[in-house]
């Protein structure tokens, strides 16, 4: 798909939800136009040679500031991707209640045909690009990973803010998803897909949900496929199978795919795809990935491309539910066909989980200090005076490896998962409950945007425009 079809079909969903809401057309146009879209071309001297390159920074929205949103480096990006991908940033954060705008960013490069040395390099280059402009910065403008880039990148931007910026106090808040020896935060390289794994266990909590994808029981045992078996497909697939007993029949990767009805071991398949750098020569491999989408089962989780899901094969598609992990995985015609028939868990909410420990990161860079440093201690002290109450009253003791689970206080990456889990069991309980509440609705992808649409509304409207 096309980043021009990406947009339109992110368009299209807005245009349905703002009907549903009587925007005015005016309020409508504010907040589905882009503020501003930069368009940036610089040049790099490698090996004695001049390369120019060209990189985007969106923002759509400045409801709320800072705005937020990763940089993705890919070959095809384009100015109408990118904002397609800020817009959805403005509606996400929106929905799951994370105080920023949105915006997004891409550097046209195939990052693979660079060495660290020179692509850091070129990283550095496009942070002073956009650094000067005031498209980085603490307070306004907050980049993350995306696809192509990753912990490494965002020291290297982090870095060079805090060269350009020596005396910000703040300026490690500059960008998030840096690694956790550069200020950043535990939980973060896991975060999108474990908000997959959180959203849908929520939706396992909600038996109308359930009875409408003709689904029953619980996660324990059901099937999925995962397309896409990168940062986010491989973290929700590794905590569906090893912590929800859910069984991963397929996975599909970009030449061919895994299938295996008894399961497929995820951690075993990763070392492989690193090792060899595809799936290929994996047991179960079929060279026609994509027909697994095809494949009777529970779950289906498109974790990789825009418009995988499509009006050439949303017909075909059996999945009871589909779980949109990826940005814009079903093109709006797609949609149309499968949201009849099928519950989808649009990507809105599904892969918030990335922005939402995005913006814990920006908090504790804010206030330098890591999560559960004041109190972790003092919980385990008021824990351990409960349990020796306790064995004195009843004249027990607890089993020494049950007592010592107890007594372990809440860490930063408890408390990031905790914080996690509660974002997306509020964001789903809003969907489900605004789904039913109004035959209006027809979908938990329109209530999405419904929920979101409204509040930056109202946050337009507060601030009297």
């Amino acid at each position: 798909m096309s980043g021009k079809e990406f947009l339109d079909s992110v368009d299209k969903v807005f245009d349905n939800a703002a009907s549903v809401l009587n925007l005015s057309e005016q309020v409508a146009h504010q907040i589905k136009s882009p503020n501003s879209t930069y368009k940036l071309n610089f040049g790099v001297r490698i090996k004695n040679k001049m390369f120019t390159f060209t990189g985007f920074r969106c923002v759509h929205s400045e409801h709320l500031e800072p705005v937020k949103g990763g940089i993705r480096y890919a070959i095809h990006a384009d100015q109408s991707e990118v904002e397609a991908l800020a817009a959805l940033m403005s509606y996400k954060c929106a929905l799951v209640d994370i105080p920023f705008g949105g915006s997004k960013g891409a550097l046209i490069i195939d990052p693979k045909k660079f060495n660290p040395n020179e692509l850091e390099k070129i990283t550095r280059r496009f942070a002073q690009e956009l650094i000067k402009r005031d498209l980085i910065n603490p307070s306004q403008n907050v980049p993350a990973p995306d696809m192509g880039t990753g912990e490494r990148e965002m020291a290297w931007i982090a870095d060079e803010y805090r060269k350009l910026n020596p005396i910000d106090i703040n300026g490690f808040a500059c960008v998030t998803g840096k690694p956790v020896n550069k200020h950043g935060i535990r939980g973060r390289v896991e975060a999108t897909g474990r908000g997959v794994q959180y959203a849908i266990k929520e939706f396992f909590r909600h038996e109308r949900d359930k009875k409408i994808a003709n689904i029953q029981g619980g996660l324990e045992g059901k099937t999925i496929i995962v397309q896409g078996l990168g940062n986010v497909g491989y973290h929700a697939a590794k905590f569906l199978s090893k912590e929800d007993g859910a069984i991963i029949i397929a996975v599909i990767e970009r030449d061919g795919g895994i299938f295996n009805n008894k399961g497929i071991e995820i951690d075993s398949l990763k070392k492989h795809i690193s090792r060899t750098g595809g799936v290929k020569g994996y047991k179960g491999y079929t060279k026609n990935g994509n027909d697994l989408l095809k494949e009777k089962c529970d779950l289906l989780i498109p974790a990789a491309l825009e418009g995988v899901i499509n009006i050439g094969n949303a017909r075909d598609i059996k999945a009871k539910v589909i779980v949109e992990a990826a940005n814009g995985p079903i093109t709006f015609g797609a949609d149309k066909i499968l949201r009849s028939k099928k519950v989808i868990i649009p990507d809105l909410y599904a892969n918030a989980g990335g922005v939402t420990v995005s913006y814990f990161e920006w908090v504790k860079n804010l206030a330098r200090i890591r999560f559960g440093r004041l109190h972790k201690r003092e919980e385990e002290n008021k824990i351990e005076k409960l349990l020796i109450a306790l064995e004195k009253m009843t004249n027990t003791s607890l089993n020494h490896s049950y007592k010592k689970s107890l007594l372990k206080g809440s860490d930063e990456i408890d408390l990031v998962r905790s914080g996690l889990d509660d974002t997306m069991r509020h964001a789903y309980i809003d969907m489900s409950y605004k789904w039913h509440s109004t035959k209006k609705i027809p979908d938990l992808r329109t209530s999405a945007m419904c929920i979101a649409l409204k509040k930056i509304a109202l946050s337009y409207e507060t601030l009297g425009m």
